[in-house]
């Protein structure tokens, strides 16, 4: 049983072992988070969580029963109705519709909790795993995009407030 917590202080000990545990995996398809990133981590978690509570990003954790982390699904840039979306999944647990689930509860947060309209998402052409999570969730591709020097595509996603209902 898995379940999709708002990023809270209590997570810190456990996202930053799911963001050590994966970092390497990460790397094959974005970049490197950087060694200043995990040195820093506990000043980015405090940074994050101020952020969160002016409502400008809404950053959220899959969780499983022991409190583990398994995936980052995260809303930034949010303004006009919109918002950027970005996830990641932990190597363990790839392959068992985890990422998918996942962005279908944002999507539903997004439309009904936080009034957005849109969200867009960029994935490289080398994440098959990623393009295929934002395929099945009702995106679309709209543009060819640059993702830290790899060929990647933009991809919209428009919202109701019935999101839950499809």
């Amino acid at each position: 049983m898995t379940s999709l917590e708002w990023l809270h202080e209590r997570h810190a000990t456990a996202l930053l072992r799911f963001e050590r545990e994966n970092r390497a995996f990460f790397t094959r398809s974005v970049p490197d988070r950087g060694d200043d990133y995990f040195a820093g981590f506990a000043a980015r978690h405090a940074e994050l969580l101020a952020e969160q509570a002016t409502g400008l990003i809404h950053l959220h954790v899959l969780v499983d029963g022991h409190g583990a982390v398994l995936g980052r699904f995260n809303l930034v840039d949010v303004a006009d109705g919109s918002a950027e979306l970005g996830f990641r999944v932990a190597e363990r647990a790839t392959g068992r519709g985890l990422a998918t689930d996942g962005v279908r509860r944002v999507i539903e947060l997004a439309a009904d909790d936080y009034g957005l309209r849109t969200l867009v998402a960029s994935a490289a052409l080398d994440n098959a795993g990623s393009l295929g999570v934002l395929r099945r969730t009702g995106f679309t591709a709209v543009g060819e995009v640059t993702l830290d020097g790899r060929p990647g595509l933009r991809h919209v996603r428009l919202l109701t407030r019935a999101c839950s209902e499809r």
